[in-house]
């Protein structure tokens, strides 16, 4: 996803987000660590998913 894409949404639908994309990470890191995950380049993708979903956390709370 964009960031402009993680704009549109609430502060609740962001948390839930948040969320799941830490769940995916530690489920993907788990996996990379079994020898499991087939496509590596996942765990970068989430990586900036999750920064950019604390970013417009932090941008919607410093302008509220």
């Amino acid at each position: 996803m964009q960031a402009n894409e993680f704009n549109k949404l609430s502060h609740d639908e962001l948390n839930a987000k948040l969320a799941s994309f830490r769940e995916e990470l530690f489920n993907l890191r788990f996996q990379h660590a079994t020898a499991q995950l087939e496509n590596t380049a996942r765990i970068p993708q989430v990586k900036k998913n999750i920064a950019r979903i604390l970013t417009v956390l932090s941008e919607k709370q410093k302008g509220a």
